[in-house]
């Protein structure tokens, strides 16, 4: 009995020593770690020279560069519809004809009208040659006496009567004739053709339906005939962006319904009104119209498809350059409360101290296995790549990497290990 209780004893003996054992391996080295420096891994790459094209993105819809709206300008039923959607057409061919029984009809009484009128004004010629001479031979005896004043009078009177008489037969003539052509002319305007050479973008009516004329609102929008031959990109460019953009610039188009087949083209109009939505509230947006000129064509672009383009503002050859998310912004700043909900990935929340200090840009460099910050002046920028106007020569290693490194950890002489994909992890 005594030897069990024995037993039992060393064995909670070597436990409990064995848990304390491993307590003091635990404190010994939390007390060596801790005197250590943090070590941040980064990722780094060489400072070179290289080409930067400045581009604008933007987004729009393709559309033809040259297009008619075809519009009526008289009210009818459509009672010939010879082309359909996507047919090709001359300048010429006929397009629509309109039921022109009413205008047939309208012109048939004025040329009975006109033809009375000119009949009128036959007689009424006549008469006036009569009584004119004899105005004249009563003229002619008054002065010699042979008639009396109250005959010339007489005379006068029916003269100017019948010329009075003329003069009107020949308006009324005058007014037909114009109420004629007016009414060939509306009647014309029945049989509508093709103002250009193009293709039948738009087709808006049917055989048979009623269309008004331009005297009725804006009247029916019949069809489009649009020149695919000249294709243009009608894109909304940002208020910040619009202003770096200059007749010329070239660009790269990209039609979603072509994958990645790349358009080229030359900006041609840049517009002067803004184009503003979501006006008066938070998502309010202003942009401008900028129109690029279609350099290649393909038989398959059609006007309405969407499309992106990236418009290349400024080059410059052979740079100091850097990866864009290699500069950050830094100042007089406090850094943001720990425990806040802010990601790894989003910029840092900071508190300026003072409004006199001016926020710089630095990179972060590599100088024996510790980070050391440089003040940069930056240019133009592509998608990938910043230039550096000073701060930086060439050949320094940067860091590149990661984003939280860069934007909250890393200061000068914090200690750091490199590892970048294509080398082996080391510590500089």
């Amino acid at each position: 009995m005594a030897n069990g209780k024995t037993k039992k004893s060393r064995k909670k003996l070597f436990i409990f020593g064995g848990i304390g054992l491993l307590l003091i391996i635990l404190i010994v080295i939390a007390f060596v770690g801790g005197g250590k420096d943090e070590i941040i891994s980064v990722q780094t790459e060489k400072v070179i020279k290289r080409d930067i094209t400045q581009t604008v993105a933007a987004t729009g819809k393709i559309n033809s560069e040259f297009k008619v709206v075809i519009t009526p300008e008289v009210t009818g039923e459509i009672i010939s519809l010879p082309v359909k959607e996507g047919d090709r057409v001359k300048k010429g061919d006929l397009l629509i004809r309109i039921k022109g029984d009413q205008y047939s009809a309208q012109k048939e009484r004025l040329e009975a009208m006109l033809e009375s009128a000119k009949a009128n004004l036959s007689q009424s010629k006549a008469e006036l040659d009569r009584i004119t001479l004899e105005y004249n031979r009563v003229k002619e005896l008054n002065s010699k006496g042979l008639a009396s004043d109250s005959e010339l009078e007489n005379a006068k009177s029916n003269f100017l009567s019948l010329q009075a008489a003329y003069e009107g037969a020949q308006a009324n003539v005058n007014s037909n004739q114009a109420s004629l052509k007016e009414i060939v002319d509306q009647l014309s305007k029945t049989t509508i053709r093709a103002p250009m050479d193009g293709v039948v973008t738009q087709l808006n009516v049917e055989l048979g339906e009623r269309v008004f004329g331009a005297g009725f609102s804006m009247g029916t929008d019949i069809m489009t005939i649009s020149d695919l031959n000249n294709m243009e990109a009608t894109v909304d460019v940002d208020e910040n962006d619009v202003v770096i953009i200059a007749l010329g610039d070239t660009a790269n188009i990209k039609v979603d319904a072509f994958g990645d087949k790349v358009f080229k083209g030359l900006v041609t109009e840049i517009g002067n009104s803004a184009q503003t939505s979501g006006l008066g509230t938070q998502d309010q947006v202003v942009n401008f119209a900028v129109k690029i000129k279609l350099l290649e064509l393909d038989p398959s672009l059609r006007p309405g498809m969407s499309c992106n383009a990236d418009i290349e503002t400024e080059t410059k050859s052979n740079v100091v350059s850097v990866p864009i998310q290699c500069v950050t912004a830094r100042g007089d700043f406090a850094p943001a409360p720990d425990g806040d909900s802010e990601s790894e990935d989003e910029p840092v929340v900071v508190t300026k101290k003072s409004d006199d200090k001016k926020i710089k840009e630095i990179v972060f460099l590599i100088k024996n296995g510790k980070a050391k910050s440089v003040e940069v002046e930056t240019g133009v920028s592509d998608d990938n790549y910043i230039e550096i106007k000073s701060g930086l020569s060439g050949d320094e290693e940067v860091v590149t990497g990661s984003y939280r490194a860069i934007s909250r950890e890393l200061n000068d002489d914090v200690v750091v290990r490199v590892e970048n994909k294509n080398n082996s992890t080391e510590k500089k």
